[in-house]
Protein backbone atom coordinates (compact mmCIF):
# COMPACT_ATOMS: atom_id res chain seq x y z
CA UNK A 1 0.00 0.00 0.00
CA UNK A 2 1.53 3.59 -0.62
CA UNK A 3 2.04 6.15 1.15
CA UNK A 4 -1.16 8.43 1.41
CA UNK A 5 0.82 11.64 1.54
CA UNK A 6 3.40 10.74 -1.83
CA UNK A 7 2.26 9.94 -5.40
CA UNK A 8 1.41 6.38 -6.24
CA UNK A 9 4.93 4.73 -6.81
CA UNK A 10 7.13 8.00 -5.15
CA UNK A 11 10.54 6.64 -3.55
CA UNK A 12 12.64 9.07 -1.01
CA UNK A 13 15.72 6.94 -2.28
CA UNK A 14 15.37 6.96 -5.93
CA UNK A 15 18.89 8.17 -7.09
CA UNK A 16 16.96 9.58 -10.77
CA UNK A 17 15.12 11.60 -8.29
CA UNK A 18 18.15 12.79 -6.45
CA UNK A 19 20.06 13.48 -9.85
CA UNK A 20 17.84 16.42 -9.97
CA UNK A 21 16.87 17.54 -6.22
CA UNK A 22 16.18 16.62 -3.06
CA UNK A 23 12.76 15.86 -2.09
CA UNK A 24 12.24 18.70 0.01
CA UNK A 25 8.56 19.54 -0.50
CA UNK A 26 7.13 15.30 -0.31
CA UNK A 27 9.57 15.48 3.08
CA UNK A 28 7.63 18.35 4.18
CA UNK A 29 4.41 16.63 3.54
CA UNK A 30 5.35 13.52 5.49
CA UNK A 31 6.29 15.36 8.41
CA UNK A 32 2.79 17.22 8.28
CA UNK A 33 0.77 14.39 7.55
CA UNK A 34 2.50 11.10 8.27
CA UNK A 35 5.97 11.21 9.73
CA UNK A 36 6.39 7.38 9.81
CA UNK A 37 5.39 6.17 6.50
CA UNK A 38 5.41 3.01 4.48
CA UNK A 39 6.92 3.94 1.52
CA UNK A 40 6.68 0.27 -0.56
CA UNK A 41 9.31 -0.48 -3.12
CA UNK A 42 9.61 -3.38 -6.56
CA UNK A 43 10.68 -6.27 -4.81
CA UNK A 44 14.09 -6.11 -3.85
CA UNK A 45 14.92 -3.15 -5.80
CA UNK A 46 16.74 -2.08 -2.87
CA UNK A 47 19.05 -5.02 -2.37
CA UNK A 48 17.57 -6.15 0.58
CA UNK A 49 14.71 -8.83 -0.73
CA UNK A 50 12.03 -6.93 0.44
CA UNK A 51 9.52 -4.49 -0.44
CA UNK A 52 10.38 -1.34 0.64
CA UNK A 53 11.34 0.72 4.39
CA UNK A 54 9.39 2.94 6.91
CA UNK A 55 10.57 6.67 6.25
CA UNK A 56 11.35 8.67 9.03
CA UNK A 57 10.93 12.34 8.92
CA UNK A 58 10.64 14.07 12.09
CA UNK A 59 13.86 15.40 14.14
CA UNK A 60 12.42 14.00 17.16
CA UNK A 61 11.74 10.52 15.87
CA UNK A 62 15.27 10.52 13.55
CA UNK A 63 16.87 11.62 17.28
CA UNK A 64 14.91 8.40 18.40
CA UNK A 65 15.96 6.43 16.35
CA UNK A 66 19.77 7.14 16.49
CA UNK A 67 19.95 6.54 20.09
CA UNK A 68 17.97 3.61 20.32
CA UNK A 69 20.34 0.99 18.86
CA UNK A 70 18.94 -1.79 20.58
CA UNK A 71 15.88 -1.82 18.99
CA UNK A 72 16.98 -0.02 15.83
CA UNK A 73 20.21 -2.18 14.37
CA UNK A 74 23.02 -0.68 12.19
CA UNK A 75 24.19 -4.22 11.64
CA UNK A 76 21.13 -6.31 10.33
CA UNK A 77 20.51 -4.61 6.88
CA UNK A 78 23.90 -2.09 7.04
CA UNK A 79 23.39 1.54 7.32
CA UNK A 80 22.86 2.48 3.79
CA UNK A 81 18.92 2.51 2.39
CA UNK A 82 19.58 1.26 -0.99
CA UNK A 83 22.10 -0.91 -3.23
CA UNK A 84 21.53 -1.85 -6.77
CA UNK A 85 19.23 -5.08 -6.75
CA UNK A 86 21.55 -7.29 -8.58
CA UNK A 87 23.88 -6.60 -5.51
CA UNK A 88 24.56 -9.88 -3.58
CA UNK A 89 23.75 -10.54 -0.15
CA UNK A 90 27.27 -11.44 0.62
CA UNK A 91 28.51 -8.05 -0.47
CA UNK A 92 25.98 -6.45 2.04
CA UNK A 93 27.11 -9.06 4.57
CA UNK A 94 30.75 -7.75 4.21
CA UNK A 95 29.87 -4.56 4.56
CA UNK A 96 28.93 -5.17 8.01
CA UNK A 97 32.99 -5.09 8.73
CA UNK A 98 32.81 -1.27 8.48
CA UNK A 99 32.38 0.38 11.81
CA UNK A 100 29.46 2.18 10.77
CA UNK A 101 27.27 -0.94 10.01
CA UNK A 102 27.75 -2.33 13.70
CA UNK A 103 26.12 -2.31 16.71
CA UNK A 104 27.08 -1.99 20.41
CA UNK A 105 29.16 -3.62 22.30
CA UNK A 106 31.64 -4.39 19.22
CA UNK A 107 30.82 -0.61 17.75
CA UNK A 108 31.42 0.47 21.07
CA UNK A 109 35.22 -1.53 21.19
CA UNK A 110 36.03 -0.15 17.91
CA UNK A 111 35.02 3.67 18.28
CA UNK A 112 36.77 3.72 21.67
CA UNK A 113 40.16 3.01 19.96
CA UNK A 114 39.30 5.33 16.60
CA UNK A 115 38.96 8.02 18.63
CA UNK A 116 42.28 8.56 19.69
CA UNK A 117 42.70 10.11 16.26
CA UNK A 118 39.89 12.48 16.75
CA UNK A 119 40.35 14.14 20.62
CA UNK A 120 40.32 18.23 20.36
CA UNK A 121 44.09 18.07 20.65
CA UNK A 122 44.62 15.99 17.65
CA UNK A 123 42.50 17.89 15.76
CA UNK A 124 44.13 21.12 17.00
CA UNK A 125 47.54 19.72 16.10
CA UNK A 126 46.31 19.64 12.77
CA UNK A 127 45.23 23.08 12.29
CA UNK A 128 48.22 24.90 10.98
CA UNK A 129 48.95 22.35 8.77
CA UNK A 130 45.79 21.91 7.24
CA UNK A 131 45.56 26.12 7.01
CA UNK A 132 48.39 26.34 5.43
CA UNK A 133 47.06 23.17 2.81
CA UNK A 134 44.02 25.24 2.40
CA UNK A 135 45.40 28.47 1.57
CA UNK A 136 47.45 27.22 -1.23
CA UNK A 137 44.53 24.98 -2.58
CA UNK A 138 42.71 28.20 -2.86
CA UNK A 139 45.74 30.25 -4.51
CA UNK A 140 46.18 27.38 -7.04
CA UNK A 141 42.16 27.87 -8.18
CA UNK A 142 42.92 31.59 -8.68
CA UNK A 143 45.43 31.15 -11.05
CA UNK A 144 43.54 29.38 -13.48
CA UNK A 145 41.33 32.00 -13.50
CA UNK A 146 37.77 29.80 -13.65
CA UNK A 147 37.05 26.06 -13.30
CA UNK A 148 35.10 23.89 -11.42
CA UNK A 149 34.78 24.25 -7.41
CA UNK A 150 34.44 20.65 -6.83
CA UNK A 151 37.76 19.32 -7.85
CA UNK A 152 39.79 22.64 -7.61
CA UNK A 153 39.02 23.21 -4.23
CA UNK A 154 36.38 21.16 -2.79
CA UNK A 155 37.33 17.75 -2.59
CA UNK A 156 41.43 18.47 -2.16
CA UNK A 157 41.01 19.92 1.37
CA UNK A 158 39.24 16.39 2.99
CA UNK A 159 41.79 14.47 1.00
CA UNK A 160 45.06 16.06 2.45
CA UNK A 161 43.82 16.18 5.96
CA UNK A 162 42.56 12.36 5.72
CA UNK A 163 46.50 11.62 4.51
CA UNK A 164 47.54 14.34 7.32
CA UNK A 165 45.66 12.37 10.01
CA UNK A 166 46.50 8.66 8.92
CA UNK A 167 49.93 9.45 7.68
CA UNK A 168 48.92 8.76 3.65
CA UNK A 169 52.09 10.39 1.64
CA UNK A 170 50.29 13.42 -0.09
CA UNK A 171 51.34 11.88 -3.75
CA UNK A 172 48.52 8.92 -2.93
CA UNK A 173 46.07 10.93 -2.14
CA UNK A 174 44.69 11.01 -5.81
CA UNK A 175 44.05 6.84 -5.27
CA UNK A 176 42.04 7.46 -2.14
CA UNK A 177 40.00 10.10 -4.37
CA UNK A 178 39.87 7.80 -7.19
CA UNK A 179 38.83 4.66 -5.13
CA UNK A 180 36.50 6.91 -2.56
CA UNK A 181 34.66 8.17 -6.12
CA UNK A 182 33.95 4.80 -7.61
CA UNK A 183 33.14 3.27 -4.05
CA UNK A 184 29.73 5.52 -4.35
CA UNK A 185 29.36 6.63 -7.55
CA UNK A 186 28.05 3.58 -9.35
CA UNK A 187 24.61 4.35 -9.08
CA UNK A 188 25.45 7.00 -11.78
CA UNK A 189 25.61 6.23 -15.40
CA UNK A 190 27.80 9.31 -16.59
CA UNK A 191 30.70 7.80 -14.25
CA UNK A 192 30.46 4.30 -16.18
CA UNK A 193 30.88 2.41 -12.76
CA UNK A 194 29.64 -0.58 -12.05
CA UNK A 195 28.98 -2.56 -8.60
CA UNK A 196 32.07 -4.63 -9.44
CA UNK A 197 34.18 -1.44 -10.21
CA UNK A 198 32.87 -0.13 -6.73
CA UNK A 199 33.60 -3.18 -4.71
CA UNK A 200 37.20 -3.39 -6.48
CA UNK A 201 38.02 -0.09 -5.55
CA UNK A 202 37.01 -1.16 -2.08
CA UNK A 203 39.23 -4.03 -2.30
CA UNK A 204 42.27 -1.54 -3.32
CA UNK A 205 41.56 0.88 -0.62
CA UNK A 206 41.81 -1.76 2.04
CA UNK A 207 44.79 -4.05 0.67
CA UNK A 208 46.60 -0.66 0.76
CA UNK A 209 45.72 0.65 4.22
CA UNK A 210 46.37 -3.00 5.39
CA UNK A 211 49.95 -2.84 3.85
CA UNK A 212 50.27 0.77 5.79
CA UNK A 213 49.11 -0.96 9.17
CA UNK A 214 51.45 -3.76 8.58
CA UNK A 215 54.58 -1.44 7.75
CA UNK A 216 53.34 1.15 11.25
CA UNK A 217 53.30 -2.38 13.28
CA UNK A 218 56.53 -3.23 11.82
CA UNK A 219 58.23 0.19 12.36
CA UNK A 220 55.96 2.41 14.35
CA UNK A 221 56.16 5.72 14.02
CA UNK A 222 54.87 9.31 16.00
CA UNK A 223 51.17 8.48 13.81
CA UNK A 224 47.93 8.05 14.34
CA UNK A 225 48.36 4.75 12.63
CA UNK A 226 51.15 3.36 14.82
CA UNK A 227 48.59 4.35 17.83
CA UNK A 228 45.99 2.58 15.77
CA UNK A 229 47.58 -0.69 15.02
CA UNK A 230 50.99 -1.10 16.60
CA UNK A 231 50.02 -2.97 19.68
CA UNK A 232 46.56 -4.86 19.06
CA UNK A 233 47.06 -7.01 22.31
CA UNK A 234 46.59 -3.00 23.94
CA UNK A 235 42.94 -3.08 22.53
CA UNK A 236 44.09 -1.61 19.05
CA UNK A 237 43.03 -1.97 15.83
CA UNK A 238 44.21 -5.18 13.53
CA UNK A 239 45.61 -4.53 10.48
CA UNK A 240 41.95 -5.72 8.77
CA UNK A 241 40.01 -3.43 10.97
CA UNK A 242 42.69 -0.66 10.10
CA UNK A 243 41.56 -1.21 6.55
CA UNK A 244 38.04 -1.20 6.79
CA UNK A 245 38.36 2.02 9.12
CA UNK A 246 40.05 3.87 6.30
CA UNK A 247 37.35 2.73 4.12
CA UNK A 248 34.76 4.50 6.12
CA UNK A 249 37.04 7.71 6.50
CA UNK A 250 37.63 7.56 2.83
CA UNK A 251 33.41 8.42 2.36
CA UNK A 252 32.82 9.40 5.55
CA UNK A 253 35.70 11.89 5.83
CA UNK A 254 36.18 13.11 2.25
CA UNK A 255 32.96 12.73 0.40
CA UNK A 256 30.77 13.83 3.11
CA UNK A 257 32.73 17.22 3.66
CA UNK A 258 33.74 17.59 0.04
CA UNK A 259 29.75 17.66 -0.98
CA UNK A 260 29.14 20.49 2.26
CA UNK A 261 32.10 22.93 0.77
CA UNK A 262 30.47 22.60 -2.84
CA UNK A 263 27.40 22.85 -1.72
CA UNK A 264 28.30 25.46 0.92
CA UNK A 265 29.59 27.42 -1.92
CA UNK A 266 26.74 27.70 -3.71
CA UNK A 267 24.56 28.42 -0.99
CA UNK A 268 27.09 31.81 -0.61
CA UNK A 269 26.89 32.06 -4.59
CA UNK A 270 22.89 31.92 -4.60
CA UNK A 271 22.90 34.52 -1.35
CA UNK A 272 25.04 37.12 -1.71
CA UNK A 273 23.81 38.90 1.41
CA UNK A 274 25.57 35.31 2.95
CA UNK A 275 28.35 35.92 1.34
CA UNK A 276 29.15 39.59 2.44
CA UNK A 277 28.26 38.84 5.55
CA UNK A 278 30.87 35.86 6.10
CA UNK A 279 33.70 37.78 4.27
CA UNK A 280 33.13 40.69 6.71
CA UNK A 281 32.21 38.76 9.94
CA UNK A 282 33.34 35.04 9.71
CA UNK A 283 31.21 33.68 12.13
CA UNK A 284 31.88 30.99 13.79
CA UNK A 285 28.15 29.54 13.25
CA UNK A 286 28.86 29.10 9.80
CA UNK A 287 29.78 25.85 9.36
CA UNK A 288 26.85 24.39 11.25
CA UNK A 289 24.44 25.93 8.61
CA UNK A 290 26.37 25.18 5.77
CA UNK A 291 26.37 21.54 7.07
CA UNK A 292 22.70 21.71 7.57
CA UNK A 293 21.76 23.07 4.54
CA UNK A 294 23.82 20.40 2.70
CA UNK A 295 23.32 17.77 4.81
CA UNK A 296 25.68 15.74 2.48
CA UNK A 297 24.12 12.92 3.71
CA UNK A 298 20.50 12.59 3.12
CA UNK A 299 19.36 9.01 4.56
CA UNK A 300 20.28 6.25 6.33
CA UNK A 301 18.47 3.33 7.74
CA UNK A 302 18.15 1.17 10.03
CA UNK A 303 16.50 -2.35 11.35
CA UNK A 304 13.82 -2.93 13.96
CA UNK A 305 14.81 -5.57 15.94
CA UNK A 306 11.33 -6.23 17.40
CA UNK A 307 8.16 -5.10 17.32
CA UNK A 308 8.08 -1.19 18.61
CA UNK A 309 6.31 2.01 17.98
CA UNK A 310 7.71 5.32 16.79
CA UNK A 311 5.74 8.76 16.40
CA UNK A 312 2.46 6.61 16.99
CA UNK A 313 3.27 3.84 14.27
CA UNK A 314 3.60 0.36 14.89
CA UNK A 315 6.63 -1.28 13.35
CA UNK A 316 7.18 -4.91 13.20
CA UNK A 317 10.63 -6.30 13.98
CA UNK A 318 12.58 -7.01 11.09
CA UNK A 319 11.77 -3.98 9.20
CA UNK A 320 13.88 -1.82 7.25
CA UNK A 321 13.27 2.23 8.71
CA UNK A 322 15.16 5.35 6.91
CA UNK A 323 15.75 8.01 8.72
CA UNK A 324 15.60 11.39 6.52
CA UNK A 325 18.39 13.49 7.83
CA UNK A 326 17.26 16.06 5.20
CA UNK A 327 13.78 16.10 6.07
CA UNK A 328 15.07 16.83 9.98
CA UNK A 329 17.65 19.60 9.14
CA UNK A 330 14.23 21.42 7.86
CA UNK A 331 11.62 20.41 10.22
CA UNK A 332 10.26 23.92 11.13
CA UNK A 333 9.26 22.81 14.16
CA UNK A 334 12.81 22.71 15.71
CA UNK A 335 14.26 25.48 12.78
CA UNK A 336 12.89 29.04 12.62
CA UNK A 337 12.59 29.70 9.01
CA UNK A 338 14.53 26.73 7.50
CA UNK A 339 14.37 27.54 3.86
CA UNK A 340 16.47 30.59 4.58
CA UNK A 341 20.42 30.01 4.70
CA UNK A 342 21.77 32.04 7.57
CA UNK A 343 25.22 31.58 8.70
CA UNK A 344 23.87 33.33 12.02
CA UNK A 345 21.44 30.63 13.06
CA UNK A 346 22.12 29.73 16.33
CA UNK A 347 21.02 27.49 18.28
CA UNK A 348 21.56 25.41 15.01
CA UNK A 349 20.66 21.65 16.58
CA UNK A 350 21.19 20.16 12.84
CA UNK A 351 21.17 16.42 11.91
CA UNK A 352 24.12 16.82 9.65
CA UNK A 353 26.30 14.71 11.95
CA UNK A 354 23.79 12.39 12.95
CA UNK A 355 20.90 12.17 15.30
CA UNK A 356 22.86 11.35 18.67
CA UNK A 357 23.64 8.16 19.64
CA UNK A 358 26.78 5.65 18.76
CA UNK A 359 27.49 6.78 15.38
CA UNK A 360 27.09 10.30 16.02
CA UNK A 361 30.09 11.86 13.84
CA UNK A 362 33.39 10.44 15.35
CA UNK A 363 34.81 13.22 12.76
CA UNK A 364 32.61 15.80 13.25
CA UNK A 365 35.74 18.50 14.97
CA UNK A 366 37.79 17.95 11.58
CA UNK A 367 34.52 18.44 9.20
CA UNK A 368 33.73 21.68 10.29
CA UNK A 369 37.90 23.09 10.93
CA UNK A 370 38.24 21.77 7.12
CA UNK A 371 35.07 23.62 6.39
CA UNK A 372 36.05 26.69 8.37
CA UNK A 373 39.48 27.08 7.03
CA UNK A 374 38.83 26.58 3.30
CA UNK A 375 35.78 29.25 3.44
CA UNK A 376 38.19 31.94 5.12
CA UNK A 377 40.61 31.11 2.18
CA UNK A 378 38.10 31.44 -0.23
CA UNK A 379 36.98 34.93 1.45
CA UNK A 380 40.29 36.22 1.62
CA UNK A 381 41.87 35.51 -1.98
CA UNK A 382 38.91 34.99 -4.12
CA UNK A 383 36.39 37.66 -2.62
CA UNK A 384 34.61 37.90 -6.02
CA UNK A 385 34.12 34.18 -7.32
CA UNK A 386 31.01 33.54 -9.21
CA UNK A 387 28.94 31.48 -10.30
CA UNK A 388 29.24 29.96 -14.48
CA UNK A 389 26.84 27.42 -14.09
CA UNK A 390 24.48 25.32 -12.34
CA UNK A 391 25.82 22.41 -10.30
CA UNK A 392 25.53 19.42 -11.76
CA UNK A 393 24.27 16.75 -9.02
CA UNK A 394 25.40 13.24 -8.18
CA UNK A 395 22.95 10.21 -9.29
CA UNK A 396 22.60 8.87 -5.81
CA UNK A 397 20.41 6.92 -3.80
CA UNK A 398 22.00 8.52 -0.45
CA UNK A 399 24.45 10.50 -0.79
CA UNK A 400 23.59 14.30 -1.77
CA UNK A 401 26.57 15.34 -3.81
CA UNK A 402 27.74 17.62 -6.60
CA UNK A 403 29.74 16.34 -9.23
CA UNK A 404 30.63 19.60 -11.07
CA UNK A 405 30.54 23.23 -10.07
CA UNK A 406 31.34 25.80 -12.24
CA UNK A 407 32.99 29.00 -11.47
CA UNK A 408 35.13 31.86 -11.90
CA UNK A 409 37.42 32.77 -9.46
CA UNK A 410 38.32 36.21 -9.96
Amino acid sequence: MSCPALPEGFDLTDPDLHQHRVPLPELARLRQTAPVCWIPQPHGIAGFGDDGYWAVTRHADVKEVSTRPEIFSSHANTAIIRFNEHIQRDQIDVQKLIMLNMDPPEHTRVRQIVQRGFTPRAIRALEDALRDRAERIVAGARESGSGDFVTDVACELPLQAIAELIGVPQQDRSKIFDWSNKMVAYDDPELAITEEIGAESAMELISYAMNLAADRKACPAKDIVSRLVAAEDEGNLGSDEFGFFVLLLAVAGNETTRNAISHGMHAFLTHPDQWELFKAERPATAADEIVRWATPVMSFQRTTTQDTELGGQRIEAGARVGVFYSSANNDPEVFDRPEDFDITRDPNPHLGFGGGGPHFCLGKSLAELEIRLIFQAVADTLPDIRLAGEPRRLRSAWLNGIKELRVTYT
